[in-house]
């Protein structure tokens, strides 16, 4: 029985690499990262996704996964449909880097379309960008695919680099992990990011509602200010209104109120809005310009421009797209 070992390096986790990739480390991350990990976190926790993500990886053996832009993670480690040949490269810190590698540059070129990329080893990985208005806030991620039936030049090259990287186990095992890999036709990988495209769409919009939902164990002073909001959305509404209905100085609550929510006063009373105006525009009867009075809004241009800009569509085509179905 012939073993692949190669000198012991430090083990390190998938979830933290001893070095950074290509200069990146999580230090780099953007200001909202915390923001967007939180979202996904809510999003990833809901019903919705939990329901998609059994369906999806029941339909195509696939594992999905949603991850916000600033993460440091392998997408499938540990989940369900893991490919096994991934699962033994995740076990050592060289391969492990080289599977980050991967995932860095795939999120790099899907922050606008869907992208798919080969790892060294031949699979193949996908991302589709999920994003809320114009923010980036994550990727809906599949992969450890083979496009084509692998073969055994293919796993000799693999071999080799396995023995680089560290991976200690029997030609015979990393042979039967290797050429156990899903094989997917090409017309199939296109489907299953077809797909992900249009749940992207959906989780887009869920993340509106989510975003305004979501309670990160605030302060009693801003559940007080949501709650004044909420009860006044179609008011004209101003900051040092609010801030006094919560008995703080204007400075001062406009500070605390971004730190909490992660958006400024003026987008969030917008967001309560939009959220409103998305019930409303299920009834045929009324106009589009007397749901934007209704809400809040002051002119239909502006709530056009700002519904489209939060949900990436006018409202007239939010509308007919839910009376179609």
């Amino acid at each position: 029985m012939q073993t692949i070992i190669a000198k012991p390096v430090p083990e390190v986790g998938p979830t933290q690499p001893a070095a950074p990739v290509n200069g990146f480390t999580p230090a780099d991350a953007p200001e909202n990262g915390q923001d967007n990990r939180a979202l996904v976190e809510a999003l990833t926790s809901s019903r919705i996704y939990r329901d998609y993500e059994r369906a999806f990886g029941d339909l195509t053996g696939l594992p999905v996964a949603l991850q916000p832009v600033e993460t440091w993670q392998l997408p499938h480690h540990g989940k369900r449909n893991e490919n096994a040949f991934c699962a033994l490269l995740s076990k050592k810190n060289r391969s492990c880097a080289a599977c980050l590698q991967t995932q860095e540059r795939l999120c790099q070129q899907a922050a606008n379309s869907p992208e798919t990329v080969t790892c060294p080893v031949g699979l193949c990985d996908s991302a589709v960008p999920v994003r809320m208005s114009d923010r980036l806030v994550g990727y809906l991620q599949i992969g450890q695919v083979f496009r084509k039936k692998p073969t055994e030049a293919q796993f000799k090259k693999t071999a080799e680099l396995c023995k680089k990287w560290g991976v200690e186990t029997t030609l015979e095992s990393l042979r039967e992990a290797y050429f156990s890999g899903r094989v997917v036709s090409p017309k199939e990988h296109d489907s299953a990011l077809k797909l992900l495209s249009i749940f992207a769409q959906h989780l887009a919009m869920v993340s509106n509602q989510v975003f305004i939902q979501r309670e990160n164990s605030e302060p009693p002073v801003i559940a007080k200010a949501r709650a004044f909001i909420q009860e006044h959305q179609t008011e004209e509404l101003s900051l040092s209104q609010v801030a006094k209905a919560v008995n703080m100085s204007s400075y001062y609550f406009c500070k605390m109120f971004k730190k909490v929510t992660g958006i400024n006063f003026t987008d969030y009373v917008a967001r309560v809005r939009i959220e409103k105006s998305k019930n409303l525009l299920l009834n045929p009867n009324l106009r589009v310009s007397e749901i934007a009075f209704e809400v809040g809004f002051q002119s239909l241009t502006h709530f056009n421009r700002v519904f489209k800009k939060i949900l990436g569509q006018s409202p007239t085509d939010y509308r007919a797209q839910l009376l179609t179905h």
